[in-house]
């Protein structure tokens, strides 16, 4: 039988790699070996073995003959298909969000922008992640709909590992925090259908370097044409 710090233990392994995975912290097609997360972790490699078998339920990673637990390739159809998932439902939290935010909530997404430009002006894509998924978790938590959160966090470990290749050109990655202002500008004026659809822009924007990376719908890799 499990104990408890067994288990608050594996939860924690477990919720630590769903964030990096959601971050991008590791790239589609990297092999996840268990031994150098446990390094990286400082813990057991039971616990990360437990992890990445939840992770693998979720479809945010995937178990390959000779190759192990690998972060999946999305092709091109697949990626379509979780845009549109994630345009239904962030701008849904984004429209239930705009009647909810305090004053609070607003200052708070005010200086996440300010971080979000600060580290595009650094070139840092780790820090501009980060800012970028708390600005967008503190927007969608003022829905007042926790499991539309959870909708939406799971969606993202689809995503997550590709995310850092939107830094591979400079010039898109400098008008990556644009549509955060204009969506900073409804939000303050409440306007509910105006939020929803900026954040749509702002993801539909993100999305076209993106797709240009997943694999073709064939399986082989895609040609940026």
């Amino acid at each position: 039988m499990k104990t408890r710090a067994h288990q608050s233990l594996q939860d924690e392994t477990y919720a630590t790699l769903r964030r990096w995975l959601s971050l991008g912290r590791f790239l589609p097609g990297e092999r996840l070996r268990i031994h150098a997360l446990a390094e990286q972790l400082r813990v057991g490699e039971m616990p990360v073995r437990a992890a990445l078998v939840r992770l693998a339920g979720e479809s945010a990673l995937v178990n390959l003959p000779n190759r192990g637990v690998v972060v999946p390739q999305l092709t091109r159809a697949q990626f379509d298909d979780v845009l549109n998932v994630r345009v239904m439902l962030e701008g849904e939290a984004a429209f239930l969000a705009a009647a909810r935010l305090t004053a609070s909530d607003i200052a708070q997404l005010d200086a996440l922008c300010a971080q979000m430009a600060e580290a595009l002006e650094q070139n840092k894509r780790a820090r501009y992640l980060d800012a970028n998924e708390d600005f967008h978790l503190t927007l969608y938590r003022a829905s007042g709909s926790p499991l539309l959160v959870d909708l939406i966090e799971t969606v993202w470990l689809q995503v997550g590992p590709i995310s850092n290749l939107l830094f591979d050109d400079p010039g898109f990655a400098r008008t990556l925090n644009d549509a955060h202002d204009g969506l900073m500008r409804r939000l303050k004026r409440r306007d509910a259908q105006g939020a929803r659809r900026a954040v749509e822009r702002d993801l539909r924007h993100a999305a076209k370097p993106l797709r240009m990376h997943c694999l073709s719908d064939d399986g082989h890799t895609a040609d940026t044409a």
